[in-house]
């Protein structure tokens, strides 16, 4: 018979998978979690070492009694142990909702999880490359090939614009002016926006449309897709990761290079070289300015590298 700690802990995992209907890895995760706290109350010394956590148990009025201040004192204990913010802010999480449990089954009067100041989990800035790295990376398609002509197109396209990289697969023939110079995208919640083309993108552009694209293996006339495939139609944005995967390792950058870093990139180089947040924003089709601003710490650490690096008082 399952007894103590053990038996409350269950409970509410019967309660999330019939009531919530969550999935076994969400319920063993959840119990992981519950069992950091279960640990540090029998042995804080073997939590500090995370050593046993997986069968430890303690009297169910070790959990029931439990206050704010003693589990403030858990929290601390888990940031000794090593765990970031995300972690730790995520086991915190799964005690308020095992307590608000208790509550409903009427184990406890109060909730005092809820009564923790809240954890401000770390933003993760993106990884930005470099600009002689982007270099890299365009240099590597042959242009002699059709097919990796069109590639060095869509790479040029992608860091000249920072489109989504789904933006860019689903771009149509009809989406792009080259007289005028822009690409018109429709974005997240079906927000239309107008994108200017740079010299360099616009020349790429062109040299493809005129030169390349009516090449390439597959090609009909009747074809929308700007970028098409080896069989027609769109490129799914699975193809053009294992692509640009390709020309990564072959530019000598890390092989979980991503389309995402291109749009990464195009926004920090944009602010690095005097851009407004505003019109990155706008470029970018974020809705929320705030969504933007994590860009204005990328390149804020990149102007105290470059300090640092060629000031005399650094």
């Amino acid at each position: 018979m399952t007894k103590g700690s053990e038996a409350l802990i269950q409970g509410y995992l019967d309660f999330l998978l019939l009531e919530k209907g969550l999935s076994r890895n969400t319920q063993l995760a959840y119990r992981r979690d519950l069992k950091h706290l279960v640990l540090w109350l029998v042995s804080p010394e073997a939590f500090l070492r995370s050593e046993g956590s997986k069968d430890a148990v303690c009297d169910q009025n070790l959990l029931l009694n439990l206050d704010t201040e003693k589990l403030a004192l858990f929290r601390e204990a888990c940031f000794d142990t090593g765990l970031d913010k995300r972690s730790v802010a995520r086991i915190i999480s799964a005690l308020k909702g095992f307590y608000y449990w208790l509550m409903d089954e009427e184990l406890v009067e109060q909730n005092p999880v809820s009564l923790l100041p809240k954890i401000r989990a770390e933003k993760k800035l993106p990884k930005v490359l470099s600009e002689e790295q982007v270099e890299a990376l365009l240099d590597q398609p042959d242009r002699s090939d059709p097919t990796q002509a069109r590639d060095r197109c869509m790479l040029e396209l992608l860091y000249a614009t920072g489109l989504r990289v789904s933006e860019l697969v689903g771009l149509t023939a009809g989406q792009v002016s080259l007289q005028q110079g822009i690409v018109r995208v429709t974005g997240k919640g079906q927000k239309e926006r107008l994108i200017p083309l740079g010299e360099i993108a616009l020349d790429e552009l062109t040299l493809y449309w005129q030169e390349v694209r009516s090449n390439l293996p597959g090609f009909k006339e009747s074809e929308t897709a700007l970028f098409p495939s080896r069989k027609g139609g769109f490129m799914t944005r699975q193809a053009f990761w294992y692509r640009i995967h390709k020309y990564a390792v072959e530019a000598g950058l890390p092989d979980t290079l991503s389309p995402h870093q291109l749009r990464h990139a195009f926004a920090t180089h944009l602010l690095n070289h005097g851009a407004d947040l505003r019109s990155v924003q706008l470029l970018l089709g974020h809705s929320s300015v705030t969504t933007t601003q994590i860009y204005t710490h990328v390149a804020n650490q990149r102007l105290k590298q470059l300090h640092q690096q060629h000031h005399p008082r650094a």
